[in-house]
C-alpha cells in the first residue's frame, strides 16, 4: 500500500503526542498517512506490550491513518546497525512516500536521537539502487522521499514552519488520550512516570497553544527543516499581524 506520509517514532505514542494534529489534518485534507513505532515499548514504566499495541491500533482509528506498523526493535536498545537501517528502508520503499515526519536529532531519550540517525539514514540509503532490499520475495525499487521534516518531542527548537492544527486539535488529544496506559489514572497502582503528572495533557495543550500564537492560530505543532523551503504563493503564508 502507498502512503504520501510516513511518520515514524520510537514508541507508540510518540507520534500523537509530537504531530497528531498534523497527521488528523494531512488525513483531513486527502492524503494518505502510515505509521511505525519502531519498538512496542516494552521497558515503559506502565502497560505491557500487548496492551500498547491495543492502545496504538486504537489511536490509529481516530486519526484515520491508513496503516500502523511495529517494527519490533527492541525498546532501549535501538541501534543504528545495518539490520535494523535495512528494516527501516525496506519500510520506505514499500510506502513510497512524499514526506518522511521523524523524531528531532536533540532529545533527552537516547531511542528518540537514535530514531533519528536510523530514519536520516534510510531516507538517503533508500534511494540507492544498489542497497537491495526484498519484501515478500519480491527484490524492491528504490524510493527516496522528497523530504523528511522532524518533530519536536521534549527538546525545543525555533520552527522552520508551525502547521495550524486548529481543527484537529481534539482529534489529536484523542488520539493521546487512547494511550490509557501511559497517562494519569488515579486508581493504577503503577509507579509515576513524567507523563502521568497530573498535568502532562495540558501540558500538550499548552505547548500547542504556544505554538499557534506564533502565527496567530489558536493551536500548531512545529516542524523543523534541513533543506530549504520553496512556495508557489507568498499569500499561502499564515502570518500573525504586528
Amino acid at each position: 500500500m502507498q502512503a504520501d506520509v510516513l511518520a515514524i517514532g520510537a514508541h507508540p505514542d510518540d507520534l500523537e503526542l509530537a504531530c497528531g494534529g498534523t497527521i488528523a489534518k494531512l488525513v483531513q485534507q486527502g492524503s494518505k498517512v502510515a505509521l511505525c513505532d519502531l519498538t512496542r515499548g516494552e521497558l515503559g514504566t506502565r502497560g505491557t506490550k500487548e496492551i500498547r499495541a491495543e492502545e496504538a491500533a486504537k489511536a490509529a482509528e481516530i486519526l484515520g491513518v491508513v496503516d500502523r506498523r511495529n517494527l519490533s526493535i527492541p525498546d532501549g536498545n535501538i541501534e543504528l546497525s545495518r539490520k535494523n537501517l535495512l528494516k527501516v528502508v525496506s519500510l520506505i520503499r514499500e510506502f513510497r512516500p512524499s514526506i518522511l515526519l521523524i523524531p528531532y536529532s536533540i532529545e533527552r531519550h537516547p531511542d528518540h536521537v537514535h530514531t533519528h540517525e536510523i530514519c536520516k539514514e534510510a531516507w538517503y540509503y533508500s534511494g540507492l539502487a544498489k542497497l537491495k532490499t526484498t519484501l515478500a520475495g519480491t527484490e524492491q525499487k528504490r524510493h527516496r522521499p522528497h523530504h523528511y521534516f522532524e518533530f519536536i518531542q521534549w527538546h525545543e527548537f525555533e520552527p522552520s514552519f508551525i502547521v495550524d492544527i486548529t481543527d484537529t486539535f481534539e482529534t489529536k488529544m484523542e488520539s493521546v488520550r487512547a494511550h490509557t496506559s501511559q497517562f494519569h489514572n488515579p486508581q493504577s497502582k503503577e509507579p509515576e512516570t513524567k507523563l502521568t503528572r497530573p498535568d502532562f495533557l495540558e501540558v500538550i495543550a499548552t505547548r500547542c497553544r504556544y505554538f499557534g500564537s506564533k502565527i496567530g492560530v489558536k493551536y500548531g505543532e512545529p516542524f523543523i527543516s534541513p533543506f530549504s523551503l520553496g512556495i508557489q504563493n507568498p499569500f499561502d503564508f499564515t502570518i500573525i499581524q504586528g
